[in-house]
């Protein structure tokens, strides 16, 4: 994928509606678009996207977003979930000021507009069951068969409605129903339910209401309410867009411009809600925040940053037809944001000692090292280097193939920011294999990482100093799932095993006030954030955010 940048964006189909739309003066000129997720959940990376469409639009048009609840099921909402996603919003970098909404604010003027489609004729009250009404409601090459009680006079559905609402029926026994045609080709206009009795207190009106509105009638009036231009909804909303404009149009209200778009669909990803709640009270992960979710909050604690996911959402666009991203991508947005911004440190996962057999025992001295060579104003750090260190385990072999430049016996190499080291001797475990330690001598007039009589050593290898390091535990992440497209079939089948790995790392010093939420690159490791949940003033633990092994750039590179 070509870098992307302000003069090479195309004019995606959406603002080509809106240029037009403007030069129309068709809502005189304004732009207002709105954000309307239904609280019953954690909002997701596919939600981000839609957060930044939305949100993004209004302010390129210098219009106006709205924040909105579409809160019509209170036995699946919570008040937590409201709070989380008011709290991701913000985090993205959005705000809606003082445009917070609920369709829970328009439940009376709902009310009314469903007695209006009673008195004209244009909804009655039906009997039939859920499943009743499922086997009348036809197939796509099918017509539907008429309620036996489509016929009912206005008086009689004024009543009935009335006594729904103050509660003198069971639920499931009767519902509101829209009289639109059941012959249509579209299912959703085969008299689809506009009201339904569910005997549970909301979280925001508590028991006054004991009937509420269904997702369809509510979501259209409340844009009609908030005077919308521009109603910008996912693909699966298209098929949803003539019963929209029905009920609209019947009710002589106000008609924003409902437009559909792709939605975001990420390899090695599940975006239901459904089952993200599943794997959350089944434990199959620690909770919503989890850093092996998609959830932006679970992106948050792992280390993403809200300038990396709005990168990814502008650049892969939108476009009509459904189509998946490489969750690749969106690995090579945050490594670009981290690797300008984030700090450089040392950290070893896996750890081996090494003793520099030359080196005064009771010797410490400090190293300078660049913080972040992508940004020198970040300035530098001192780090203390003595007779001990660790190294990572893979950079040691007794016996290596050719064309390897790391530590093996005989080989030099180059600790960074410090010394020359080569190799003398080791120590073996004799009864599990596993080399314990390593000897090596230094060369005292290579301080800094070069050699004044010009030799080059090939190889550079990190390392801590044993006295002075830290142990950190560290979570290394992967995919959730070892399956490009999870939602195929029983998800859990392709659960990733290897998702998780705790190691305890050595760390340097320096991170031991590492502030939580916090993000770090452990150099030729990976990037880093300490954990926003589980880090202790002293104690951080750090969460693999991404590799430093880029496979999308490599591919962009090739092509």
């Amino acid at each position: 994928m070509p870098e992307i940048n302000e003069s090479t964006v195309p004019t995606n189909f959406i603002k080509k509606i809106i240029d037009d739309d403007l030069l129309t003066n068709k809502w005189g000129g304004r732009v207002n678009t709105r954000f309307p997720p239904e609280p019953n959940g954690y909002l997701h990376i596919g939600h981000a996207k839609s957060i930044c469409l939305n949100f993004g639009l209004a302010n390129e048009y210098k219009g106006l977003c709205n924040l909105r609840f579409d809160d019509t099921n209170p036995s699946k909402e919570e008040t937590e979930y409201v709070d989380s996603i008011m709290e991701d919003v913000r985090w993205l970098g959005f705000d809606w000021v003082d445009r917070l909404y609920y369709a829970s604010d328009y439940f009376d003027k709902l009310y009314d507009y469903a007695v209006q489609l009673v008195k004209e004729g244009k909804a009655y009250v039906c009997d039939l069951n859920a499943n009743q009404m499922r086997e009348t409601r036809g197939t796509l090459t099918e017509p539907g068969i008429d309620s036996p009680y489509r016929n009912r006079s206005v008086e009689e559905n004024l009543d009935l409605f009335d006594r729904m609402k103050k509660g003198e029926y069971e639920e499931g026994s009767k519902t509101l129903r829209a009289k639109i045609d059941m012959a249509s080709g579209n299912l959703n206009m085969r008299d689809p339910v506009i009201y339904r009795i569910l005997k549970v207190d909301h979280h925001r009106t508590g028991d006054k209401w004991c009937i509420y509105p269904m997702y369809d009638f509510t979501h259209c009036l409340s844009d009609s309410i908030e005077h919308i231009t521009h109603s910008i909804c996912t693909l699966e909303f298209e098929d949803h867009r003539p019963l929209y404009d029905w009920f609209l149009d019947e009710l002589g209200a106000y008609h924003p411009q409902q437009i559909e778009f792709a939605r975001l669909n990420l390899s090695y990803t599940l975006m239901s809600k459904r089952k993200l709640l599943a794997l959350v009270e089944e434990k199959i992960v620690s909770g919503w925040d989890d850093p092996r979710m998609p959830t932006i909050c679970g992106l948050r604690r792992r280390g993403y940053t809200p300038e990396a996911i709005r990168d990814f959402a502008e650049r892969i666009g939108v476009a009509k037809k459904d189509s998946t991203v490489d969750f690749a991508f969106l690995e090579h947005c945050i490594r670009e944001d981290l690797n300008k911004h984030a700090p450089r440190v040392m950290g070893i996962l896996n750890p081996l000692k090494v003793v520099i057999d030359n080196y005064p025992d009771d010797l410490v001295e400090e190293v300078e090292a660049i913080n972040n060579p992508e940004d020198l104003t970040m300035g530098t750090r001192k780090l203390p280097f003595s007779k001990v260190l660790y190294i990572e385990k893979d950079d040691f072999m007794v016996d290596p193939p050719k064309k390897y430049y790391r530590l093996a016996p005989g080989n030099e190499v180059r600790l960074r920011y410090a010394y020359y080291i080569k190799c003398v001797d080791y120590v073996k475990d004799e009864k599990s294999g596993e080399i314990t330690e390593v000897h090596c001598t230094y060369d005292p007039e290579t301080k800094g990482g070069s050699s004044p009589d010009g030799r080059k050593v090939q190889g550079t290898i990190h390392w801590v100093s044993a006295p002075h390091a830290i142990d950190s535990e560290v979570r290394l992440y992967d995919h959730l799932f070892n399956a490009e497209n999870p939602g195929e079939g029983d998800y859990k089948q392709y659960l990733n095993p290897d998702s998780l790995k705790i190691v305890i790392a050595k760390l340097e010093h320096s991170l031991k006030d590492a502030e939580p939420g916090s993000r770090w690159q452990f150099e030729r490791v990976g990037y880093f954030c300490a954990d926003n949940k589980d880090s202790l003033p002293g104690k951080p633990v750090f969460n693999r955010t991404v590799t430093l092994k880029d496979t999308w750039a490599k591919i962009v590179k090739k092509g």
